[in-house]
Formats: structure tokens, sequence, C-alpha cells
């Protein structure tokens, strides 16, 4: 055989082999949740989310039709460096194909640059501000569960409808905190009502009396808390102390969960009002998920744990639908089809990466009230996702299109 055979025949061999690893790699799926495993966001994530993530591939096992499907997790500490630092590992090293959760927004602002680099998908379930789907909006990027947008414009519009006009704003010093304040200042402003000041404080701030002195001298009738995790629980616990509510100011909490009601106690936060996607006791579908949760986890789930169970159910359908784990061909499936499952029926993924889903107003139920552990709130109305979030036109991306 001639040497420029020889070469030909082993190049082919090469292709063949290639195209054997690829075809297996293509079948090999991981999935990686980052999120906070030790600091204040590790209560309404953490543990809980790998627990919902593992609990959707369980639930899938016997459709996954050849795929072999591996969940990993780290903790980004809250940092925009550890996080990006993870992702990028997990991307170019670990063959990570799908990132999960993401609680605090500069982090997944960063890792959503990072994918959109490399190809890869991320389903943020706990990164809450709309600048994801707004000037940030990427092609790779889904926000699943909730933004500031959202929960901005339920629980605001609705507090200024009840009377409750005028507003004071203790917001968290960092992007997420400030899309919050803007979002729902933007929403309260729509129907009539007038922010009358903010106090900004650090994130992991131990003592709110400042901010909560100046929230007082206000005047205003609702205390505003643009802020989550930790940071609320500590706000919400200092200012039942100060006796804000029994002074005749009402608390809002613009992100708040059972969790946060679960470590304060309903004495402290009965009658607050908020908006949620998810709350586990609200009707049969949901109870069965949390019943299930609450023995997984031994606390019931959080509404950005839910939304890891729902996005990674729906990846995975997606997944077997396409055949393929290919990123675009997975993220067309996934845009061509309802997500339907307890936590959104008739649920869709937006042009700007947005899953439009209802959304609820509900308020903390008082102790009497309480008929369980973990039965916290009294729904009082169902927001339609057209209605509760932005419009589409924030992406430049699509607004380019028009």
């Amino acid at each position: 055989m001639r040497i420029l055979d020889k070469i030909l025949v082993a190049s082919v061999a090469i292709m063949a082999a290639s195209a054997f690893h690829a075809a297996a790699d293509d079948k090999a799926v991981k999935l990686g949740v980052l999120t906070d495993m030790s600091g204040i966001f590790s209560d309404a994530n953490g543990t809980g989310s790998v627990v919902a993530a593992n609990m959707a591939v369980e639930d899938m096992a016997a459709e996954l039709s050849g795929f072999s499907v591996e969940v990993v997790s780290a903790d980004h500490q809250n940092k925009p460096d550890v996080g990006a630092g993870i992702a990028r590992k997990w991307f170019d090293e670990e063959g990570v194909n799908v990132v999960l959760d993401v609680p605090v927004s500069p982090i997944a602002l960063a890792v959503q640059q990072i994918a959109e680099d490399k190809d890869k998908i991320v389903l943020l379930s706990s990164a809450g501000s709309s600048d994801i789907t707004g000037k940030s909006c990427s092609l790779n990027t889904i926000q699943w569960t909730y933004n500031t947008y959202a929960l901005s414009n339920v629980a605001g519009r609705a507090t200024v409808e009840r009377g409750d006009t005028t507003w004071f704003f203790i917001t968290t010093d960092y992007a997420f905190g400030h899309a919050l304040e803007r979002d729902a200042t933007a929403a309260i402003e729509a129907v009539g009502g007038q922010s009358l000041g903010r106090a900004l404080n650090p994130i992991g701030t131990a003592d709110f009396s400042s901010y909560l002195l100046s929230a007082q001298g206000s005047g205003a009738k609702v205390i505003a808390l643009a802020s989550s995790g930790g940071d609320m629980q500590t706000a919400v616990k200092q200012a039942s102390e100060f006796g804000i509510q029994a002074g005749g100011q009402k608390l809002l909490g613009l992100l708040f969960d059972v969790t946060d009601v679960k470590s304060l106690g309903l004495e402290a936060t009965q009658g607050m009002l908020l908006a949620t996607p998810f709350y586990w006791d609200r009707n049969e579908e949901s109870r069965a998920f949390g019943e299930r949760f609450l023995e997984a986890h031994g606390r019931a789930p959080t509404m950005h744990q839910a939304g890891v169970y729902s996005a990674t159910l729906h990846y995975l359908r997606a997944l077997v639908a396409a055949g393929t784990a290919d990123t675009q061909t997975v993220l067309q499936k996934m845009r061509e089809t309802p997500v339907d499952d307890f936590f959104a029926r008739g649920g869709r993924i937006r042009e700007d990466g947005q899953m439009i889903h209802d959304f609820y107003l509900v308020e903390v139920k008082s102790p009497s009230d309480s008929t369980g552990e973990w039965d916290f709130y009294n729904v009082l109305a169902t927001v339609p996702g057209d209605e509760a979030f932005q419009p589409v036109e924030n992406c430049p991306r699509v607004a380019g299109k028009q």
C-alpha cells in the first residue's frame, strides 16, 4: 500500500473513531447546579436545589432513551469571580452541558456570558434581575422562575390599589436589589403610588436599625424590602422588634419565600403581602411534589427549588425529543414545547428567554389560621404571566427584529 493510501486510511479511521466518541459523548449529559451552599441564600437554594434537580432526573429515568445524566454541584460563595471560574471549568474541562439555579444576579450575568461564548445552556431559577432577559438577553439563557419586574409588578400594583400609595425602600446594594427597587418604583408609579425615599444596605448586613429608623421617619405607608435571603430575614426580624407593623406601617417583602416565614415565624410575618410563582400547598399537584420534596430534604420546597425541578424536567424532555444534546437543537425543542408540570401549566419560553407563567398574590397567615408546619399562605389572586412579566421588546435582540 502506498504511503498516501496509508495516510488516507488512517485519516478515515481517526474520523470514524472521532465520530464514535462524539456520538457517545452526545449521550452523556452533565447538569451543574451552581448555587449558594453556605451563605445567606442557602436556605432558599443550596442543597435543596440539588435535591430538586436529582428528583427531575429520577422522574425522567425511564424515558431517557440511552442518555446518561449526571448532576454535579458547586458553591459559588456569592462571588462573581468564583461562580464564573466554576462555570468556565465545568464547560472547558468537565463536560457540563447545562448550568442550573445560580442565585445572585451578577454571578448569573457572568455565567450567562461564558455560556454564550461556549454555546452551553443556563437555566436560571434564582437570579432575578429583569436585565437578564432585558438589556442582557441571551439565546442560551432561560430565566425560569421569576424576575424583579414580575415580583414588583404583581405585589406593587396590588398593594397600591389597596390604598397603600406611599413607599420607602430598604434596598440591598447590588444588581438584584437595584433592579427590584427600580421595577417596583415603576410599578407603583404606574398606578398612582410614589416612593418617598430609599436606604441602601450592603449585602450581608447584620444591623438594619439605621435603615428602619429612616423608613419610619419617612411616614411611608409601605416599607418595601428590596432584598432576599438572610438580608430579608434580618430586616423583617428587626422590623418586628421595632414595632413597625404595630405602628401602622406595612412591611412588604419583594422577594420572600416559605423558608423565610419558617425562620422568622408567623408572629413576625403575618399579614405580609408578596408575589410568588409557586406555593407548595396551592393545589393537589403542588402538594404532591411538596410532600415528596419534604420527605427527601426535610423542608418544604421554595419557589427557587421548585423552579430547578421544572427547568430540569423540561430540559430532559426536550433532550429526549431532540435525540441529541446539541445545545441549539435542545433549546429549540424547549422553546417549541409548552411547559406542563405542577410549576406551570401552559407555560412558554418567550423569544427573550423568559419563561412565561402565572404568578400569585399571597398573604402570610396569622398563627391561628395556620393548620400545619408549612401552612403559611392564603392565595388572594392569580395574575396571568402575560400581565406579570415585562414586555418582550426590552430585549434588544428581539426589538431589533421589529
